[in-house]
């Protein structure tokens, strides 16, 4: 009998793991949240509820958002001008310090942020005007994510059925151009939109990199809400966590599903 419902009771199980385990994420997020719109923390929802807290946060921080928007969304653009040639000369390159550079390319993945913020200090930060810029920190990020789409792009580009049909491209008289931009571009474009996303998300959520690289006129939304945190009011650093979760989770989820268009039309 028992061997008759176990597997009935398999799906209710998962599913109860499954309410669990979210449960188990979001509570956290759901208090933090209301922290940031009460009067104060300790005596929760009796002392009523403000938007105080989210004022005093955007009018203290509110350029760190759109900062470390510009700054993920310039990232993006850049690792995928840069990483997908770079993943194409891997994917078809057979040799051996071609497997050597690659794995050089995944140090800053292996490496903490702050180590690899200091070398680039050691290395740019005599040049005081670069090193007190927004683009000192983009740098960052670039040599932060640039190996997760040269990666992502690189397995897609050295899938067998893509390289047949490349040859036979190759054969008909198609360029190098002309193959590269007419057939393996969109043969490989869900994986460069997915990498797009993932490199944005890093970058926006990027912090002892950005801490190591950043000065006080040019701070991210992670350092600023650190600095928020340090403040000592948890009710401030709640209310930065909100203003978080109402900024980015929109924008993520319309990238998402931009990337699930592109992965209707071009998908294989």
């Amino acid at each position: 009998m028992s061997q008759t419902h176990s597997p009935q009771r398999f799906p209710f199980t998962l599913a109860l793991l499954t309410a669990l385990v979210t449960l188990f994420m979001l509570t956290p997020m759901v208090l933090s949240i209301t922290a940031g719109l009460v009067n104060n923390y300790s005596q929760g929802l009796a002392s009523g509820l403000t938007t105080r807290w989210l004022e005093q946060v955007w009018e203290g921080y509110g350029d760190t958002v759109l900062w470390s928007l510009a700054i993920a969304s310039a990232c993006a653009l850049i690792t995928t001008v840069v990483g997908v040639p770079c993943a194409y000369a891997l994917a078809r390159t057979r040799s051996r310090w071609a497997r050597v550079f690659e794995e050089l390319l995944t140090l800053p993945v292996a490496v903490p942020g702050l180590a690899t913020g200091l070398a680039l200090i050691l290395v740019y930060g005599q040049f005081r005007s670069f090193r007190q810029s927004f683009l000192f920190i983009l740098v960052g990020h670039v040599v932060f994510t640039l190996p997760f789409v040269v990666r992502t792009v690189s397995s897609a580009f050295a899938n067998r059925e893509l390289i047949a049909i490349e040859e036979a491209a190759r054969t008909l008289g198609a360029g190098f151009s002309r193959r590269l931009l007419g057939v393996l571009i969109p043969a490989v474009m869900p994986a460069i939109i997915a990498s797009a996303l993932m490199v944005f998300t890093l970058s926006v959520g990027e912090f002892n990199l950005t801490w190591m690289l950043h000065t006080p006129l040019t701070r991210t939304l992670p350092v600023g809400l650190a600095d928020s945190y340090a403040s000592m009011r948890i009710e401030v650093g709640s209310a930065y966590t909100l203003i978080f979760f109402i900024v980015v989770l929109p924008l993520l989820w319309g990238l998402q599903a931009i990337a699930n268009e592109v992965q209707k039309r071009y998908g294989t």
